[in-house]
């Protein structure tokens, strides 16, 4: 093995406890180690940050401290606490830090003592930053950068933020220090952007697999959201950690406390909310079991907690990068998870709108158009949801048999709307014609069916000649139809009060039969589910929570009875370590590395090294602790 490479894998050992490189990450670390530039696109869970983290561990001793550029300031004592339970040297820079331990560390990096340090752009970029990392570099003691998040670099990405774009100063101002940017999610058209941006063209592009086969998408249309969100929960991931994404500030607020009052503890976070209690239920959903955090997007990038079970988008994103971004936050264990979505009318109008109303130009607004078409068109979509996902991200696959397309629960085959298409548009025209204004989606559907409401006969509109040709098309069908119409640009909703209809110039290839209109057959048109008695719930407790994650292995066969008490011991052991540090449990321990210990039941020190996931620091650290616990036969 080359020395290089061996030295990486000791380090692997060392301080991750890992004798194995996950796919793709070898080579990404010599790369960088050796001091080449690097764009890195991986999936959320495929192990990006070791990417960073290894390469600047080895090049510590010769070439100094490797400045970790990232937004999650709200992370980085996280961030920090977990390299400094490997044994990793690292530190960070913020509003946090005082004089006295900021010149403090400031000493420490210009000795070359630090090895990772962590800063956000826009505090990097202040003068009295980058005069520390003039005087860092002059005494050659600068060994990398690592710009995480890189698509925040990008117009084009789903979460733009102008103080990237500044970072382009780095390559002439530290000109010999390697770089390497990374994201979980990038289309074609955002990696050229951000390599450009970040005058990256040159690097070394490492582009792994879009794929998370853990993950089970299920997208649905949107009917009773509350209790379609409720049921899912319950079916499905009662007692288990997850996220629920809302657009509105409001939405997220009812919704969590909706959702206490049923018996699920959730808690709210958006932009609105103080500091504090941002900062508090962040904590509170990294460092205890069984929450649901119901959020806007405000929420979640760099969330490492592995056992997330859901994400649950209960409006449409705006872009599949922004779906795949938040979704991949499920299932970082590699454990099956869900990536469920609901969407409808009111979220194309919306998206629509938003695009159609911002400031950008023309170009910009066309991308983003076409983005929405795409996340319609794999909502839309009978076929294969992980096929489409990949297709967009330039990666062939097959039927994963795991998505409710697949599964047949989702979808059944697709059928032709054209027809029905053309005399919506039609009935549209008509009634415009008619009344010399024009009408909302209730009015136009309405008269398709041929219902003779007050209003309908108020304007007339039984008179004209699109009354009733849709009679035998369902309310939900028709707005099926609708919104696809919406979506692809056929048809405008306008920004008034009554969100009223208007055919645009994509409507008249529709109209003459030159574009088909094609859309999956939902496999149940039904609307609201039918409730029996509510039944009577009390919210989750850790107790019940930790109660459910055992049944689960019981019921597996994963773990035998004895295993499953070492487990629950270690478990406990571990949420009162992580209580202590002010860290979230999974930095002491994976669930996976506990799961090991509990079914192998090792005997000794050297037995417990070899268990995947504990470093020499973790070994001395918790070691013997461990081995008290998986002897215990209380």
């Amino acid at each position: 093995m080359h020395t290089q490479n061996l030295e990486a894998h000791e380090a692997l050992m060392r301080h991750w406890g890992y004798t194995e490189f996950r796919a793709g990450q070898e080579e990404i670390v010599s790369h960088v180690a050796g001091g080449g530039d690097a764009l890195v696109l991986m999936p959320t869970g495929g192990g990006k940050s070791l990417c960073y983290q290894l390469p600047a561990v080895l090049r510590q001793a010769a070439h100094g401290t490797a400045v970790v550029v990232s937004p999650l300031i709200a992370l980085m004592q996280d961030q920090v606490g977990a390299m400094q339970e490997l044994g990793i040297d690292a530190a960070f820079l913020n509003s946090t830090v005082g004089l006295e331990d900021a010149r403090d560390l400031e000493q420490r990096m210009l000795s070359g003592a630090v090895t990772l340090l962590y800063i956000a752009p826009e505090r990097l970029l202040t003068a009295r930053s980058l005069a520390l990392l003039d005087a860092v570099h002059a005494a050659g003691k600068l060994s990398l950068f690592a710009i995480d998040e890189a698509h925040c670099v990008s117009q084009w990405g789903h979460d733009f933020r102008p103080d990237y774009r500044a970072l382009n100063v780095l390559p002439s101002r530290y000109a010999g220090v390697p770089r390497i940017a990374l994201t979980a999610t990038a289309d074609s058209r955002t990696r050229s952007d951000i390599a450009e941006r970040l005058s990256l063209q040159a690097a070394h592009q490492f582009v792994a697999s879009f794929d998370r086969p853990n993950i089970r998408y299920a997208i649905a249309s949107k009917t009773d959201g509350r209790n379609q969100l409720l049921k899912f929960l319950l079916d499905e991931h009662e007692g288990e950690a997850g996220i629920v994404y809302a657009l509105s500030r409001k939405k997220v607020e009812e919704t969590a406390a909706w959702l206490c009052e049923q018996g699920v503890d959730a808690l709210p976070y958006h932009a609105g909310l103080s500091a504090d209690v941002r900062q508090r239920n962040q904590a509170r959903f990294l460092r205890e079991d069984g929450l649901t955090m119901v959020a806007t997007i405000a929420f979640g990038m760099g969330i490492d907690k592995p056992d997330v079970r859901f994400v649950a988008h209960l409006d449409m994103p705006k872009n599949i990068e922004g779906y795949y971004q938040e979704t991949g936050r499920a299932g970082r264990d590699g454990e099956p998870a869900s990536a469920w979505m609901l969407y409808g009318l009111q979220d194309v109008i919306l998206q629509r709108r938003m695009i159609d109303e911002s400031p950008a130009d023309d170009a910009y607004k066309a991308v983003q158009r076409d983005k929405l078409d795409a996340l319609l068109s794999l909502a839309e979509g009978h076929d294969c949801r992980r096929v489409r996902l990949l297709a967009y991200f330039g990666e062939a696959s097959t039927p994963c048999g795991n998505c409710d397309n697949c599964l047949g629960g989702g979808a059944s085959e697709q059928w032709d709307a054209t027809e029905l298409a053309q005399k919506l548009l039609s009935c549209v025209v008509r009634i415009r014609q008619h009344s010399g204004i024009s009408f909302g989606a209730g009015q136009v559907m309405d008269v398709l069916r041929g219902k003779r409401t007050p209003k309908v006969e108020q304007f007339g509109h039984d008179q004209v000649s699109t009354f009733g040709i849709a009679a035998d098309a369902s309310e939900v069908t028709l707005r099926t139809v609708l919104r696809q119409l919406v979506a692809v640009g056929a048809l405008r909703v306008d920004a008034d009060a009554f969100n009223t209809l208007a055919l645009e110039p994509a409507a008249k290839p529709i109209l003459k039969g030159e574009q088909k209109v094609l859309l999956r057959q939902a496999a149940s048109e039904t609307g609201k589910r039918e409730r029996g008695p509510r039944r009577e719930r009390t919210p989750r407790t850790r107790e019940s929570s930790s109660a459910t994650k055992l049944a689960a292995l019981e019921a597996s066969g994963e773990l035998n009875a004895e295993a499953i008490q070492r487990f629950e011991r270690l478990r406990q052991w571990r949420t009162e370590t992580a209580k202590a540090a002010n860290l979230p449990p999974y930095v002491i321990f994976h669930d996976s590395t506990l799961k090991t210990i509990a079914q192998i039941a090792p005997q000794s020190m050297d037995a417990l090294s070899s268990i995947s996931g504990i470093g020499e620091r973790k070994l001395q650290a918790y070691g013997e602790r461990v081995l008290e616990l998986v002897l215990d036969q209380n």
